[in-house]
């Protein structure tokens, strides 16, 4: 796996023109929510694709209509060319999806697991066990193969997970938040079994809400938020929307949301946001604010307990696009 200095995903070139997966004005709505709000975007062989939003912005609604698990109000998936609907079994079989969820048997051991899933596939025999075996391999799980799932630690439960969605050898595999809740080893692991899948050329759709996931991984990213596709690109094309805004990170004891205010009013050209005791202000020459913003949090009788300026990053970029912090 690459280390953190290295090349991010998003500058390698992909040389593949035709895409695995198009959807085009992808619609889902209940009742007078709209979840998904024409969502168009291509996922080509060997890229990994990320879906970058904060929780219930939409990214599991956008892929379980893009696996053909729910009906969409409007627009169209295809894989391979193929249509994907509730009953296009052809596309589907196309499709590996691993869920936030873990979709195991808790009381069978990963390799009766999978040869379950694999008969599900219409797999058996030889060719079966040798689909098992590599799967296994693939998330190094190979010599824990014979323990109970209920015995594996949450990360390890993910890896399984993934190798569930391997087996029948997707053209597409699509990941929904699959690094959630678990420690940061296992997280390397998965990251980089993600990475090297995708390196052999399988399409990649990952979701997260987690901005260094995406920046490590993805060759580009669908920024999305509340349905919607804000924007899309590599990390460069995005960070490069920009321009020459600086972004500071404010620590605050006191009302930060009086300080806010005043920012607003004071400079109404910076972007400014509150979240957790921490101010976010993300301006052209944000720098040359900092002994207006001390003044500004003393107005206003809030202490300011350290400030950051941060490079800018594809959180930047969501704050620019939203008016908030992708954790939010």
């Amino acid at each position: 796996m690459r280390e953190p200095e290295a090349e991010p995903a998003g500058e390698r070139a992909n040389t593949v023109s035709e895409p695995v997966l198009v959807c085009r004005g992808l619609t889902k709505r209940y009742g007078d929510r709209v979840a998904v709000d024409g969502v168009s975007f291509e996922v080509a062989a060997g890229e990994c694709y990320g879906l970058l939003g904060p929780n219930g912005a939409g990214k599991t609604t956008t892929i379980s209509l893009v696996c053909g698990l729910l009906n969409g109000d409007g627009g169209e998936v295809t894989v391979e060319g193929n249509p994907v609907t509730l009953r296009s079994l052809e596309a589907k079989a196309r499709i590996g999806y691993v869920p936030q969820d873990i979709a195991l048997y808790p009381d069978l051991d990963a390799r009766e697991n999978l040869k379950f899933f694999g008969r599900l596939y219409g797999l058996k025999g030889a060719v079966l066990d040798a689909r098992v075996t590599a799967a296994l391999e693939v998330v190094g799980l190979a010599d824990r193969s014979s323990e109970k799932i209920e015995r594996y630690s949450g990360g390890m439960k993910r890896r399984a997970n993934i190798a569930a969605g391997l087996l029948h050898e997707p053209a597409l595999l699509v990941l929904d938040e699959p690094t959630v809740g678990v420690d940061p080893q296992s997280r390397h692991a998965i990251l980089e079994t993600v990475h090297e899948l995708a390196t052999q050329g399988v399409a990649v759709l990952y979701t997260t809400h987690y901005m260094e996931e995406a920046e490590r991984l993805c060759d580009r990213v669908g920024i999305i938020d509340e349905g919607r596709l804000e924007a899309e690109g590599t990390r460069r094309e995005l960070v490069a929307r920009l321009g020459q805004r600086d972004r500071l990170r404010i620590g605050v004891v006191g009302e930060g949301r009086s300080l806010v205010e005043r920012c607003r009013e004071r400079f109404p050209e910076a972007e400014v946001i509150v979240n957790d005791g921490v101010v976010e202000l993300l301006a052209a020459g944000g720098r040359r604010l900092l002994a207006d913003l001390v003044r500004e949090a003393e107005a206003v009788g809030v202490e300011i307990t350290g400030v950051e300026v941060i490079e800018p990053d594809l959180e930047a970029v969501f704050l620019h696009l939203t008016g908030k912090a992708l954790r939010d």
